[in-house]
């Protein structure tokens, strides 16, 4: 069962991941103070980023700019929004 953290997107304590999302200081960060639920949520955005700015992760530049999105996104800081993303709403 995955230990608690406190989330640095949300502000309290919420479940976390089983394992760092990938290698190094960073994932490691990512591991020990974002909840998996942010976690999950930024997927989904990130992949909504590369489709829509038609990002490379061939690329040194792009993947810089995921990056920095991803630091700006966990740290409640503006960052870009995919333009043409209309969130789904709930059916009555």
């Amino acid at each position: 069962m995955p230990a608690k953290v406190f989330c640095r997107k949300y502000q309290k304590e919420m479940e976390g991941m089983v394992m760092p999302p990938f290698p190094g200081p960073d994932g490691l960060d990512i591991f020990n103070n974002v909840c998996l639920k942010a976690w999950q949520e930024w997927q989904a955005h990130q992949v909504r980023l590369i489709n829509e700015k038609q990002l490379s992760m061939i690329n040194p530049e792009h993947r810089k700019f995921l990056s920095g999105e991803r630091t700006k996104f966990f740290n409640n800081e503006e960052f870009t929004a995919a333009e043409g993303y209309v969130p789904e709403t709930k059916k009555p």
